[in-house]
């Protein structure tokens, strides 16, 4: 056998061997989901709810290793940093915070990540879906202030 050949059929079996390999490909079940204006809720559920909520939806290719790998990381790093699942969870100070941050990421390009855009065209976010998150982060801020007073 040619060293080509047998280099083809290591990397065949190596493909199909982490196929076997598992990930936890799973939406937790309840939460304390955001509230937030209609036009909000559908620019987050649009842009972020894949990485950052309980309610990801699983592409197909996010079952074929080894991008299942880097899909079930960013989601699992994702919804660690952020959870608009579990937002009435946080603190008054620590969603001001993350709404903040959030704004800030999506301002700069950050959010989504470049690699997402690309099979997901439609999450990229505009400027006036950027202004309602601006003022929605304003919004947070307001409440968090007045939280903190109580």
């Amino acid at each position: 056998m040619s060293r080509r050949r047998v280099i083809l059929a290591a990397s065949i079996a190596l493909f199909v061997a982490a196929q076997f390999v598992p990930v936890d490909r799973t939406n937790p079940a309840g939460g304390d989901e955001i509230s937030a204006p209609a036009g909000v809720a559908a620019v987050l559920e649009r842009s972020c709810y894949d990485c950052h909520s309980n309610r990801t939806n699983w592409p197909w290719y996010s079952s074929i290793a080894p991008v299942s790998w880097l899909v079930t990381r960013d989601v699992s790093e994702g919804r660690e940093r952020l959870n608009f699942s579990r937002w009435r969870e946080y603190s008054a100070k620590e969603r001001n915070r993350l709404a903040e941050r959030a704004v800030e990421e999506v301002s700069e390009g950050a959010m989504p990540i470049k690699i997402y855009l690309l099979l997901h065209r439609g999450a990229k976010v505009g400027g006036s879906e950027l202004e309602l998150l601006r003022a929605w982060a304003r919004d947070e801020r307001a409440a968090g202030g007045a939280a903190d007073s109580r």
